[in-house]
C-alpha cells in the first residue's frame, strides 16, 4: 500500500467522511416498509441513542471541518453576500423540498434538515468571522480559544434553558416530549401547524420538532467542533490525526458522562448528545484521514468520495426518487416483490430497497462527478 501526501490524504478523508455521513443518510431515509427497519437504521424513540442518531451530528461537522479549511480569508462585502447567499439557499432548497413533498402552506413545516444546515452554517461562519484575528495582510484567523469558549456558552446555556425553565403547566426540568422548553418555543414561535407532524406526545399532539429553533443553538456546537479539528489539522498536519482521534475520545466521553444527568435525546439535541456526536464523528474523521492515506484504501472507497463531493445533490436526489417511487406506487411494487423473495425476512427486504435507491443516486452522480460537476451553492 502506498501513501499519499497529506493535503491530498486531508481532502480524501473530508471527501469519506462527508461521503460515509451521506450515504447512511439515504440509507436511513429511504427504507422499502417504515414498519420494517432494523433498531440501527432507526432513531431513538426518545431518550437514547442509536447509530442513525449520529448521521445528521457527523455531517454537520464535516461542514464545520470544511468552513474552518477556508481560513484565514479575506472578510469582505463578497464574503458576508457568499455567507449569506449559501444559508439561505440551503433554506430555501429546504422549503422547495417541503413544498413538493406536501403541497401548500397550511401545514407548512419551517423546519428541517436543510433549513438547519443553513441556519448552521450562517452562524458558524458569522461567529467564526467576528471571533477571529486578522493578520498583516488583513486575513481573519480562527480564534481556537473564543470558539471554544462558545461552545461551552451555548452548551451550558441550553442545558440551564431546559433544566431550570418551566414550561407552563410543566415543572421545570420536564424532557418529555410537551414538557420540554425547546418544544414550547417552536409552538409559540410557528404553532404546531408548521411543525413535525410526527413530533407528537403519547395523545397524538403536535408538541416538538426535531429541528427546531431552540434546539439550533446546541447543534451549531457540532458545527463549530469541526472548524476546531480543521484548524487542528491546519496547524501541525503530522499529528493532527491522532489529536483529532484523542479529542474525539474525550469528547464522547464527556458527553456520555453528562448524559446521566442530561440524557442524550437527538430529538432536543441535548448537551450531551452534542458533546457525544461531536466526538464519535471526530474518531471517524479521524478514521477516513487514516484511511485516505492508502491509495488502495481511496480506490475502494472511491462511491464515498463521489458523494462526498456532491453531498447536498446526493441527498436531494434520494429524497426525489424516494417521492417520486412513493407517488407512483413503485415502492409498494418493489417492497411486495422483494418481500416475497424473502418471506420471513422483512427487515433484510426494506433494507435492500434502501440500498438500491443508494446505488441509483450513485449512478446518477458518478456522470456528473467524471466531467468535475459538483453543485456549490
Amino acid at each position: 500500500m502506498t501513501t499519499a501526501p497529506s493535503a491530498p490524504a486531508r481532502l480524501a478523508g473530508l471527501d469519506l467522511f462527508r461521503g460515509l455521513t451521506v450515504a447512511c443518510m439515504v440509507i436511513v431515509n429511504t427504507p422499502g416498509s417504515w414498519d420494517h427497519v432494523w433498531w440501527p437504521l432507526d432513531h431513538a424513540e426518545w431518550h437514547g441513542f442509536t447509530p442513525t442518531d449520529l448521521v445528521f451530528p457527523a455531517f454537520l461537522c464535516a461542514m464545520g471541518v470544511a468552513l474552518g479549511l477556508s481560513f484565514p480569508r479575506t472578510v469582505d462585502g463578497s464574503a458576508w453576500t457568499r455567507i449569506v447567499r449559501r444559508s439561505l439557499l440551503l433554506i430555501a432548497i429546504g422549503w422547495a423540498w417541503q413544498m413538493l413533498a406536501r403541497p401548500g402552506l397550511a401545514d407548512f413545516r419551517v423546519f428541517g434538515v436543510l433549513p438547519r444546515l443553513g441556519l448552521c452554517y450562517g452562524l458558524a461562519a458569522t461567529l467564526a468571522i467576528l471571533t477571529g484575528w486578522r493578520d498583516q495582510h488583513g486575513k481573519v484567523h480562527l480564534g481556537a480559544r473564543a470558539l471554544g469558549i462558545a461552545s461551552i456558552a451555548l452548551l451550558l446555556g441550553y442545558w440551564v434553558l431546559l433544566s431550570f425553565v418551566p414550561v407552563p403547566g410543566h415543572a421545570s426540568g420536564d424532557l418529555s416530549p410537551a414538557g420540554n422548553l425547546a418544544g414550547y418555543v417552536d409552538r409559540i414561535a410557528v404553532t404546531t401547524h408548521h411543525m413535525y407532524r410526527y413530533g407528537t406526545d403519547e395523545a397524538g399532539n403536535i408538541v416538538y420538532d426535531p429541528e427546531g429553533l431552540l434546539s439550533t443553538l446546541p447543534s451549531l456546537v457540532n458545527v463549530i467542533l469541526g472548524m476546531l479539528a480543521a484548524l487542528l489539522w491546519k496547524r501541525d498536519p503530522a499529528r493532527a490525526t491522532m489529536r483529532i482521534l484523542l479529542a474525539g475520545i474525550a469528547l464522547a466521553a464527556i458527553g456520555y458522562a453528562w448524559s446521566f444527568g442530561f440524557p442524550l435525546n437527538k430529538k432536543l439535541w441535548t448537551s450531551s448528545f452534542a458533546l457525544w456526536t461531536s466526538g464519535l464523528s471526530a474518531i471517524l474523521f479521524a478514521g477516513c484521514i487514516a484511511a485516505s492515506r492508502s491509495a488502495a484504501v481511496r480506490t475502494a472507497l472511491w462511491p464515498l468520495d463521489v458523494l462526498g463531493m456532491n453531498a447536498i445533490l446526493g441527498y436531494m436526489l434520494s429524497l426525489l426518487l424516494s417521492l417520486a417511487a412513493l407517488r407512483t406506487g413503485f415502492q409498494l411494487w418493489a417492497w411486495n416483490g422483494l418481500a416475497a423473495l424473502m418471506p420471513g425476512n422483512p427487515l433484510l427486504a426494506s433494507f435492500l430497497f434502501a440500498l438500491a435507491v443508494l446505488l441509483l443516486v450513485l449512478a446518477l452522480l458518478i456522470p456528473l462527478h467524471r466531467r468535475g460537476i459538483h453543485l456549490r451553492l
